[in-house]
């Protein structure tokens, strides 16, 4: 009985730490995407911007996305960041921007970005989509 009560405890261990690794995982990479998403837009690389933008958020920007991304003005990332993972839903704060993301079949795409919070109302975002 012993025996397989450490088993058991073993195993329960072993899934637990499985499951923080997959969420920092999920973190870093979601974090990852919103600071290639800045960057690119920042050095005015707007076909990279608009690679990891989210199909409905793309469809909002001025056509071409490419030229539109890049007029948003949007700054370069700050060295620190703050990830929530909340699902299949992200927040990855900058010190000058909010980023918010999504998983889809090919990774973290950004859904709004150039947030700034407004208090108890919603985030007040330059790009997002519809």
């Amino acid at each position: 009985m012993q025996r397989l009560v450490r088993r058991a405890t073993l195993l329960i261990t072993m899934l637990l730490l499985a499951g923080c690794s997959s969420v920092e995982q999920r973190s870093g990479a979601a974090e990852e995407t919103a600071r290639r998403f800045l960057q690119a837009a920042a050095n005015g690389d707007g076909q990279a911007a608009c690679g990891v933008l989210a199909p409905s958020t793309e469809a909002e920007i001025d056509a071409p996305c490419a030229e539109g991304i890049v007029d948003e003005a949007l700054t370069a990332p700050s060295d620190q960041a703050e990830t929530q993972v909340y699902g299949q839903r992200a927040l990855v704060r900058f010190a000058d921007d909010t980023v918010f993301l999504a998983v889809f079949p090919d990774g973290w795409r950004v859904v709004a970005a150039g947030c700034e919070p407004r208090g108890e109302r919603p985030y007040d975002c330059t790009v997002q989509g519809g």
